[in-house]
């Protein structure tokens, strides 16, 4: 089958430094650097990877940074059909800024994304059929991503939804349309109302997101691993130990590498797997896009013990 990832796509503009400036604060950074980003083209580009044939479904600008980014999907064979370039408007940019550990804080300014309206659906729509499943972010407008989500639902193809950034409220009636969730523990916080400092409240999270209506959710936990829980089972996945540079995308190749391994048919504890090495390795190197794994790095540690890197 294949995978239709519809979402945002943007220049990531990077900027490292010692440490993240406070409010107020000048911080003299050590590099700066602009690579291909947005949550929706990151997973796009990390299901491609791993070898699944892609669509991506969005919009740019009429401005070079659009046909960087469009060049970009392209040479990884990724089809974009579904992307229209929008000549009243600049492309999204996020601005980046990356310590020493790779905590970062970001800034999305969404240009083109945040034009993506009814008639985007409309393209959206002629791929879904040819797909087995659609992965949403919410760095496009939440009224498009509950009309995908709902088209999708009617053809039967299985609705991912990672919830970033988390708005304060998703409205009731988008749950029972999601088959998969992947918050992670500040997103699922907001989502839910009450803060996750425990096993016992991650548990209860994922539960309150079943009752509403969710068919598998999967709270992301950084070094901790994952949980995951559906009606019938749930557990804690172990992190793989990694050197990390940088944790942006890392998401992305989580949500990514879940997505390419339940296309390929695999189990969910199985997709875990894969979203966890993913995750893990794309914060052993810098960027976003460029630091997602290709398939034969992934099979050689689903083949071994990886356990650490």
């Amino acid at each position: 089958m294949s995978i239709v990832i519809f979402g945002s796509i943007n220049m990531d503009m990077i900027a490292q430094t010692p440490h993240l400036p406070q409010p107020g604060e000048t911080v003299i950074g050590d590099h700066f650097i602009t690579l291909p980003g947005g949550k929706g083209a990151n997973q796009a580009v990390a299901t491609a990877k791993l070898g699944r044939l892609t669509y991506f479904v969005g919009r740019v600008g009429g401005d070079s940074f659009g046909r960087e980014l469009l060049k970009r999907l392209e040479t990884l064979k990724i089809n974009t059909q579904g992307v229209f370039i929008d000549q009243k408007t600049f492309s999204g940019v996020a601005m980046i800024n990356v310590e020493t550990s790779g905590e970062n804080t970001i800034i999305v300014i969404p240009g083109a994304n945040g034009n993506i309206d009814e008639s985007d659906i409309t393209r959206l729509e002629k791929i879904l059929s040819k797909t087995s499943l659609l992965l949403l972010q919410l760095e496009i407008p939440l009224a498009a991503v509950e009309m995908a989500a709902r088209e999708a639902k009617e053809l039967g193809v299985t609705v991912m939804l990672d919830p970033a950034p988390a708005p304060e409220k998703l409205p009731d009636r988008l749950y029972p349309l999601i088959d998969i969730i992947t918050p992670n523990q500040n997103e699922a916080e907001k989502l839910v109302g009450f803060p996750l400092d425990n096993e016992e409240e991650i548990k209860k999270a994922a539960n309150v997101l079943l009752k509403k209506g969710v068919k598998i959710v999967v709270i992301k936990l950084g070094d901790k691993g994952a949980f995951y829980a559906t009606d019938k089972e749930q557990d804690f996945v172990p992190a793989i130990k990694v050197k990390t540079m940088d944790t942006v995308g890392a998401g992305d190749g989580f949500n990514g590498g879940i997505a390419a391994a339940l296309d390929r048919g695999l189990c969910l504890k199985e997709a875990l797997k894969w979203g966890t090495i993913v995750g893990a390795l794309t914060t052993t190197k810098e960027g976003a896009q460029t630091a997602l794994p290709d398939l034969d790095v992934v099979h050689s540690l689903l083949l071994s013990d990886n356990s650490s890197v």
